[in-house]
């Protein structure tokens, strides 16, 4: 989550709950999530529920988001990572959840798809350049990184960022800042840092079970390409010549997603 957001001020008469119903259903989710861990786990989980109600006060976080954040934790502390929520990395920028243990820092950003208003007639090109714009940002500041994300929504992860890099050209590169140049250029990213980006996992997220666990990105990719790939050959072409919606990554997926050896 970008600082910007992250200070967006949410009015009491727009937040839609009273911080005892914040409170209530996060501990809610927690004693359901942690029906079966052990104290010192079920401690953890309800302390990271504490911090996101003291950033509730101060109208910073909203339910929706803070509640896959908490069972994304919780699944991280189960995992022996010491974990925090919202946590600062530079001046801009502050991350959903960060695990530490004897193997390093993994981020997990999470995406659920949110559309704004202004992005309305061209959904998909602003969630393939927020995806895009979240993994440039956030890996280069963990040792592994994971886009999180719901059983409900399909993540259209450009597979520049799936393959090595050393798989990869300074000219896709291009096409992928060009995409994210649109809004998210304060500043703009550069193409040294697409070209080092990294997806090591995607995160999917379940409230509703109250469970989360990773997926190879490769994995992830693979289907999510049979499903795109399908809805796109079959859509009108565009004035451009190519599918709605679709790109030269999308369409030549001919990379060998189960072949490589993951080196990122």
């Amino acid at each position: 989550m970008s600082f910007a957001l992250l200070n967006t001020k949410v009015g009491p008469g727009s937040a839609g709950l009273d911080e005892r119903r914040f409170r209530g259903d996060l501990y809610q989710l927690a004693t359901k999530a942690c029906a079966e861990d052990d104290q010192d786990v079920r401690s953890k989980v309800f302390g990271i529920a504490d911090v996101l109600v003291k950033l509730y006060k101060k109208n910073l976080v909203k339910i929706n988001h803070s509640a896959l954040e908490l069972v994304c934790a919780r699944e991280l502390i189960r995992q022996g990572y010491d974990v925090k929520v919202e946590c600062r990395l530079d001046k801009t920028l502050v991350c959903d959840v960060m695990g530490t243990r004897g193997d390093g820092r993994l981020l997990v950003e999470i995406e659920t798809g949110f559309i704004p208003p202004e992005a309305a007639l061209e959904p998909s090109a602003f969630a393939r350049g927020r995806i895009a714009s979240k993994v440039a940002r956030y890996s280069r500041f963990a040792d592994r990184f994971a886009l999180g994300t719901t059983p409900s929504y399909l993540l259209d992860l450009p597979e520049f960022f799936v393959r090595p890099p050393r798989l990869r050209t300074r000219e896709e590169a291009a096409e992928i800042k060009a995409l994210t140049d649109v809004r998210y250029n304060k500043p703009p990213i550069t193409i040294n840092e697409l070209m080092q980006a990294k997806v090591h996992w995607v995160f999917v997220i379940d409230v509703d079970i109250r469970s989360a666990w990773n997926v190879d990105p490769k994995d992830y990719l693979a289907a999510a390409l049979a499903f795109l790939d399908r809805g796109r050959a079959a859509a009108p072409a565009s004035r451009s010549g190519t599918p709605s919606g679709g790109s030269k990554q999308i369409q030549q997926a001919s990379w060998k997603l189960a072949g490589e050896e993951d080196d990122l």
